[in-house]
């Protein structure tokens, strides 16, 4: 069964972003190339009722530079649950990345296949882990923005892009970072402000 996806992209107008963002706190002329992730989007609309969902594009994802601003339907969340205990890779639980302001994003190249993404190399981040209860963890997890799939919305913790959206949005990422690096885009840091939908 495909992993559901709304029917239109989602929107914000700027001063609506603006208010968003100052929940994280981010100011937006610190950091030019600015993704914004808002977890929940869509959850009156799609899942459980009132309820942010995992495997479904419930999610929204914009790039804001002072050029453009562009959103494309997200998942900010891992495709399933997997409770656990501690950081050992074969007991801890999955993870889900926690709002906050994270300049840890560069280009790299993503999974088996070698595509172009944002990856979090650049930095630590922190993730919440299904437990009982859920917990906090801080490292390098490889926490990338990436394309999402069709039948699922492939993250172990990652934030994905519906794939038929994907090109579009990492086009206008490297698009922006070359217009406001010039020759040294792909050194860029971007910075991903993940928010939660009630701040909305």
């Amino acid at each position: 069964m495909p992993a559901e996806v709304p029917d239109q992209k989602p929107r914000l107008s700027t001063a609506e972003l603006q208010e968003l963002l100052a929940t994280v706190p981010c100011e937006p002329v610190d950091h030019p190339l600015l993704v914004v992730g808002v977890r929940g989007y869509y959850a009156d609309k799609l899942g459980k009722p009132k309820k942010n969902d995992r495997n479904l594009y419930d999610d929204a994802i914009f790039v804001h530079t002072p050029f453009v601003t562009a959103s494309y339907n997200a998942n900010t969340d891992p495709s399933s649950y997997r409770k656990g205990q501690g950081t050992a890779e074969d007991t801890k639980g999955m993870a889900s990345l926690k709002p906050g302001l994270w300049p840890v994003y560069r280009f790299g190249l993503h999974g088996k296949s070698k595509y172009f993404a944002l990856c979090q190399t650049g930095g630590k981040v922190t993730v919440v882990r299904d437990g009982e209860p859920d917990y906090e963890d801080t490292g390098y997890f490889g926490i990338n923005i990436h394309r999402g799939g069709y039948n699922t919305t492939s993250s172990l913790g990652c934030q994905t892009i519906h794939p038929t959206q994907w090109d579009s949005f990492i086009s206008l990422v490297k698009d922006q970072a070359q217009r406001l690096r010039g020759a040294d885009w792909k050194g860029a840091s971007v910075t991903y402000a993940l928010v939660e939908r009630s701040f909305l």
